[in-house]
């Protein structure tokens, strides 16, 4: 296996709705500066390498990226150096976004918007993409209560035309239940990865039997969350990774890929060299033995 020859092709294809993306794709988080996400005092990231990780990464067969308008630093805005680099954008490429979560222009979070914010948070992301509509719009939102009013919100933006698709980041079981019954839901972004909990498991099982596409977030990040790549790989994973000739965040990658065909990865990245390393995990392939030490040497009862 090359990393430079191999493409996102390689990880297969799912359906976000009628939209069809590799299951490979890319997160932006990273784009706009280096070290932790949403640091104040991070150093921002040149815009000249951003954009070309961008279109690389199209290059590379990538057409599924994941975005926010808060995805920003000091001056660096990870939307607008999408539009920068890929307008006009390439007809099979999915943009997916999120709201819910906002910051203000010195980079400090601020509450959770209400339904009636939502749809200038829509509106900011078409404009700073450049775009008539979003193709899929995820609410993000942090803890349990309802969210019928913020999801039927979207919901009716989704019926004027603004949103393509729904989806849903950083939930429970019973949201997704509950924004079924408003309108469709394509896709579910929480975090996950190896170590994941029972209940983790049987959430992300679930969506699979609904064909509901699960997104992990922090699936090379692991503990290091924010932070970035962990550097807490077990010996089973740098093992494995010997084994194959790869390092140990693209062992992750591959498991991730391999808990089933409804599962997307969103490795994020502002270096050339890690986006190829990315694309290639898609074409890795575990063993059963292999998979069934990484199942059983990090799931939370062994730990």
């Amino acid at each position: 296996m090359t990393s430079q020859t191999t493409t996102a092709a390689a990880s297969g294809t799912w359906k976000l709705g009628d939209l069809t993306v590799n299951r490979i794709g890319f997160g932006a988080m990273r784009l706009t500066q280096h070290g932790e996400a949403f640091a104040a005092d991070a150093i921002p990231r040149d815009r000249d390498q951003a954009i070309r990780v961008l279109r690389r990464a199209v290059e590379l067969g990538v057409n599924h990226i994941d975005t926010a308008a808060f995805y920003f630093s000091s001056l660096r805005s990870a939307n607008e150096l999408i539009n920068q680099a890929l307008a006009s954008y390439p007809d099979d490429l999915v943009i997916t976004t999120k709201v819910g979560p906002g910051r203000d222009p010195s980079g400090q979070w601020l509450p959770h918007a209400t339904p009636e914010q939502l749809r200038g948070q829509v509106e900011e992301n078409l404009r700073q993409l450049g775009r008539d509509h979003l193709d899929v719009v995820n609410l993000r939102i942090v803890g349990t209560d309802s969210i019928a009013e913020r999801f039927g919100a979207l919901a009716e933006l989704r019926e004027a035309g603004l949103i393509r698709h729904l989806g849903l980041s950083n939930i429970h079981p019973h949201h997704l239940a509950e924004a079924q019954s408003i309108a469709p839901v394509v896709c579910v972004q929480n975090m996950y990865g190896i170590g994941a909990s029972a209940e983790q498991q049987e959430f992300m099982g679930l969506c699979g039997e609904q064909r509901v596409a699960f997104v992990p977030f922090y699936s090379i990040a692991g503990t290091g969350r924010d932070g970035g790549a962990t550097t807490d790989h077990s010996p089973e994973v740098h093992t494995i990774a010997r084994a194959h000739g790869v390092s140990a965040a693209q062992i992750r990658l591959a498991w991730t890929l391999h808990q089933g065909p409804h599962v997307l990865a969103i490795p994020g990245t502002g270096d050339l060299d890690h986006l190829a390393q990315n694309v290639a995990a898609g074409s890795l392939r575990l063993s059963v033995e292999e998979l069934t030490d990484l199942d059983s040497r990090h799931s939370p009862a062994s730990r």
